[in-house]
């Protein structure tokens, strides 16, 4: 499948879901007692099993063959390049980094192309922005744009795979790529006079909304939003498998507009400002399994889009496994949004952990009026927590909250066997009157400890069976929002 990703084309069809969505949320939020599904979906087994895996030829190139040298202060980006285009040539391959440290520029991949990383091989980019350039087609927080290349790169490829026991470091900290994010409440980077996100990132914004065609949109030199260190874009069969990430200026990976997403035993390590660990934005069919986040902002984030742009394309992000993984620091553990327009659908979260005093959020969804969006079919199972400042959390109002005229449809989410040793607060869900969380189902849950019960507001077809919360046992909805269990 391609994508016109310019025609709007794809938004006037999702328009009409949207509009019957909105109708059945409406019959949902009047008293039905359930929700008629827009379409059929998937188990999280099918999901695995349907999810394909690259085809790459066996044939393996040695980047020393072609001039890569391993001391960390050779530059070898002509050398991997060369390597990766040798390749090509030969029907594809995988390109072999053995030990030691290569330094490099930005990596474009190829179709039928893998980048195997041996025990003890580091990929260490340099930090030099214009290093960067030219522009490329991306997409930044949800709209796409002409920007920085992103430290690896694939634009409109079938079968590419990263893999290995070594190192992607994209040399981030406190005095590279993170300053440009400029002030924020949690800033621990040196401030830059005239290097500040801010007046691009509004730009942007405004660019966006207005309908500039993204070839038009140019943010490269002087505009400081930092690129992806992973990006997918438009691909098919991607395989990330067995590295570690770490030091990223910004998302650590992020596929787009892709299918068949594969991201496995991978150890997402990096403090810096927007340092997600996973956030697959519009794809399809993507199983993230056996990983470790250690980020400084969301470990994974489910994404379709922010605002106009998010419904131009209207492509949701749909059919997701997240099992076996283990969430340490971050904002949230496993998280929806916020740049959210196109959608989300059919989720599966099973079998994972998440434990750290600085974990803000265990399971999030944040949207607002402005980024609308429909979330639905969401399924978490075998969750154990042990530390978390908040463990359930859906909001409504992040960021520009009920201003806007795009009510988003949040509804069919179960949680099951879910434990939490010690939350501050258990609950922040917050829906907007007129469109109220919907159908949400909560079952074998035990709450050891809690300071907090917290806030559940416009939330219609709530249902509790086996709830536990500080040793008092709950079994329906109504005695869940009753006083007495949270006085």
């Amino acid at each position: 499948m391609s994508f016109d990703l310019e025609s709007g084309s794809l938004f006037t069809r999702r328009q009409v879901n949207v509009g019957l969505a909105s109708a059945l949320a409406v019959l949902g939020a009047s008293g039905c007692s359930s929700l008629t599904p827009t379409h059929s979906w998937l188990s999280a087994d099918d999901i695995v099993a349907r999810t394909q895996a690259p085809s790459i030829p066996s044939d393996r190139f040695v980047v020393e063959n072609f001039g890569a040298v391993s001391d960390g202060v050779f530059d070898c980006s002509d050398a991997i390049q060369k390597a990766i285009e040798h390749a090509e040539s030969q029907g594809g391959g995988t390109v072999v980094f053995t030990q030691g440290v290569y330094l490099t520029g930005p990596i474009h991949l190829r179709s039928k192309i893998a980048l195997h990383l041996e025990k003890d091989a580091t990929l260490k980019f340099v930090t030099d922005p214009n290093r960067y350039l030219p522009a490329v087609f991306t997409r930044w927080e949800g709209m796409e744009l002409m920007g920085f290349s992103p430290l690896i790169y694939a634009y409109g490829l079938n079968d590419v795979a990263i893999t290995g026991q070594g190192t992607l470091d994209g040399g981030a900290n406190d005095q590279t790529w993170w300053p440009w994010k400029g002030p924020h409440k949690e800033a621990h980077w040196d401030l830059i006079e005239g290097q500040d996100q801010k007046p691009a990132r509004d730009y942007l914004f405004a660019m966006a909304e207005r309908g500039v065609p993204p070839r038009e949109r140019v943010f490269a030199d002087g505009g400081f939003l930092r690129p992806p260190f992973l990006q997918f874009y438009d691909c098919q069969r991607i395989l990330v498998e067995g590295i570690k990430i770490t030091n990223a200026p910004f998302w650590l990976i992020h596929p787009v507009l892709s299918r068949d997403v594969t991201i496995r035993g991978v150890h997402c390590q990096s403090y810096g400002p927007n340092s997600d660990g996973c956030d697959p934005e519009s794809c399809e069919r993507v199983v993230i399994e056996d990983c470790v986040f250690d980020t400084g902002d969301d470990c994974i984030a489910l994404k379709s889009g922010r605002n106009a742009d998010g419904r131009r394309i209207g492509v949701p992000c749909k059919d997701v496994v997240v099992q076996n993984c283990h969430m340490k620091e971050g904002h949230g553990g496993v998280v929806i949004g916020s740049e959210i327009s196109g959608g989300v659908a059919n989720v599966h979260v099973r079998h994972c952990t998440m434990d750290s005093p600085h974990l803000e959020r265990a399971i999030r969804i944040k949207t607002n009026a402005q980024r609308g969006g429909l979330i639905e079919h969401l399924r978490y199972s075998k969750i154990t927590i042990g530390s978390v400042k908040d463990v359930f959390v859906i909001n409504f109002y992040y960021e520009e909250g009920d201003r806007g005229k795009w009510m988003p449809l949040v509804r069919d989410i179960e949680i099951t066997d879910l434990t939490v040793a010690k939350a501050q607060r258990v609950f922040n869900l917050r829906g907007f009157p007129q469109s109220p969380i919907t159908d949400v189902s909560l079952r074998n849950w035990n709450v050891v400890e809690y300071d907090d019960f917290g806030v559940i507001d416009d939330a219609k077809l709530f249902s509790a069976q086996q709830v536990v919360l500080a040793g008092k046992s709950i079994n329906s909805g109504k005695a869940l929002l009753s006083k007495d269990v949270h006085e």
